[in-house]
């Protein structure tokens, strides 16, 4: 990419929010992910990456900046009744009271959210999800024509494209303490535009 996203590499300064948290990151290699893998590890959470094969150095560069462990897992082609949780990862972790307190994907949509957020309160786990508008992250001048590339983001009404780590803090409030009380919520983060 010719503009680096920030992902807070630099700019991230973690204040122990998630502090003893152990959190499971699909994607954690690059854009979004990275940004909140970094945020995360800098809270004070265990953080486990979850990347694809082809992703492996993307994940080796975000482990440079915070301590994490990295599982290669090809997600997307998983088949149904698989996990990502393996006794590898699980020994990564360390015994604990709770596997995992937190897990983040790139693909829950808003009626996934709601539903789900609904469906599991009783049994003590929430489900919220934060909705981006236009992020400036890798998939991003990798899927566009230069043409396209030049205006991304000026169609949201703060007219630029976010990046990465201007996601990252929505995902630790939602991991910690303090969004205890919330489920079944989506954070639009659009730079304006509507959640449609």
């Amino acid at each position: 990419m010719d503009v680096r996203p920030d992902h807070g590499e630099r700019t991230y300064r973690g204040t122990g929010r998630l502090e003893g948290r152990k959190a499971l990151i699909t994607g954690g290699d690059s854009g979004i992910g990275r940004a909140v893998a970094i945020a995360f590890a800098r809270e004070g959470a265990d953080v486990l990456i979850t990347h694809l094969e082809a992703e492996t150095q993307d994940a080796e560069d975000t482990a440079f900046y915070a301590l994490f462990w990295l599982c290669q897992a090809a997600v997307p082609h998983m088949q149904p009744g698989s996990s990502i949780i393996t006794s590898s990862s699980v020994q990564a972790f360390q015994p604990s009271p709770h596997l995992l307190d937190y897990a983040t994907s790139k693909a829950a949509i808003v009626n996934f959210t709601k539903g789900l957020g609904h469906e599991l309160a009783e049994r003590g786990i929430r489900v919220n999800s934060v909705a981006p508008g236009p992020v400036w992250t890798p998939l991003i001048p990798a899927t566009m024509s230069e043409d396209k590339l030049t205006s991304f983001g000026a169609q949201a009404p703060m007219g630029r494209a976010a990046q990465p780590a201007e996601l990252a803090p929505f995902y630790v409030f939602l991991a910690s303490q303090e969004s205890s009380y919330m489920t079944s919520e989506v954070l639009g983060v659009t730079g304006g535009s509507p959640i449609t």
